[in-house]
């Protein structure tokens, strides 16, 4: 039985060794890459010095799509502003720009001042270091199949951290297990530093990797949730005209924000879409208490732009257990749900693929040297 054992665990650990020289690079680019995603929004403004505006004035939403519209005229679609609660200039994003046609994903980004007169800053999504840094991370700059790609082989670094675990296992004493002798030869440093930083990040790891693979894979997911009864329910599907006529006098955005605040009282406005230049509907995403996600929240009000009127309402209080989950997702996944220290510890744990891959590889460098030496002095 023991014989049986030693077995399965040298197995192990060779598994755990060439999935670590197979995929260890990408788990390094994948976690560099996730620490300055954590702060990314604030990693732009340090190297976007002009939108960042002083004053904090209440922002004027409806000069802001004014100046929009007057600014950009072949753009007669939906704009849609994020709120940030922050001083700073007013975020405005366009989704499909006719000069950037043929791209998967790639709005044009506008920052306008508080008062919604002037345009600070444009620029295209992927085109500027964050959002660059944002598709190598998410989709590895190859658009559906880079996610798919991503998402298939999330199980396989998942493989990578379980198999750590149980390579390491203690059979014996635990005290030794954990033991770390800075003054002992370089191999023994190694593996200790190894085995000590993968012990201390595991746990946040395979979360990271886990909602890392649901949100690469969303389809799958929710068949997963709901093959073991958690129903995943999808948002309620609304035409862009609202059931209404079209329409040259829209109500401005000030007076949609009022009817979906008066729709999820106590809730807090992260995100304004507005109709198209002539016909359609206001979208408000919303933040209600005890959702975690601060900037991309889970409640939505449609609200009639010819009439103010709101007919559909979602709320994330009021969601299915499967929506639940799905709703922890990316905010477990970017630590947004743990507020500033969440964020600082995906950072940090951005960083341990780095030192875990550079670890292992070194040892397994110098197990080589030795073996070639062994094998020199032999053939002598």
């Amino acid at each position: 039985m023991r014989q049986t054992g030693d077995r399965l665990r040298g197995a192990v650990r060779r598994a755990h060794l060439w999935l670590g020289l197979g995929l260890g690079g990408l788990f390094v680019l994948l976690g560099l890459t996730g620490s300055i995603l954590a702060f990314y929004p604030e990693l732009d403004a340090l190297l976007h010095p002009e939108v960042r505006v002083e004053g904090s004035a209440p922002p004027d939403w409806d000069q802001a799509l004014r100046t929009l519209r007057t600014a950009y005229p072949e753009k007669q679609g939906n704009w849609r502003f994020e709120v940030t609660d922050t001083p700073g200039a007013l975020p405005a994003r366009y989704y499909k720009p006719p000069e950037r046609d043929g791209y998967a994903f790639r709005p044009m980004m506008v920052w306008l001042s508080r008062d919604g007169r002037r345009i600070i800053r444009r620029d295209y999504w992927g085109e500027y270091a964050v959002t660059f840094i944002y598709d190598l991370h998410y989709r590895l700059l190859l658009g559906e199949t880079g996610g798919k790609v991503l998402g298939w082989s999330g199980f396989a670094l998942l493989a990578l951290l379980l198999s750590g675990i149980w390579a390491w296992w203690p059979r014996g004493s635990w005290r030794k297990a954990l033991r770390f002798k800075p003054n002992a030869p370089a191999q023994r440093c190694l593996r200790d530093w190894h085995k000590l930083v993968g012990l201390t990040g595991a746990a946040f790891l395979l979360i990271l990797t886990i909602t890392g693979i649901m949100l690469e894979l969303p389809e799958e997911s929710d068949a997963a949730l709901n093959a073991i009864g958690l129903a995943v329910e999808h948002p309620p599907h609304v035409h862009e005209d609202g059931g209404s006529a079209g329409s040259a006098n829209l109500i401005p955005p000030s007076q949609a924000i009022d009817a979906a605040i008066r729709a999820l009282p106590g809730a807090r406005l992260a995100w304004i879409e507005t109709p198209a230049a002539r016909q359609g509907v206001y979208r408000m995403r919303m933040q209600v208490p005890g959702d975690p996600s601060f900037r991309f929240p889970h409640s939505f009000v449609w609200v009639e732009g010819a009439t103010g009127k709101v007919f559909a309402v979602q709320n994330a209080r009021k969601a299915s257990q499967g929506a639940t989950v799905n709703n922890w997702v990316h905010p477990l996944h970017d630590g947004s749900a743990g507020g500033l220290f969440g964020r600082a510890l995906v950072a940090i744990l951005g960083l341990f693929p780095l030192v875990l891959f550079s670890t292992g590889l070194m040892r397994w460098k110098g197990r080589q040297g030795r073996n070639a030496n062994s094998a020199s002095a032999h053939s002598a």
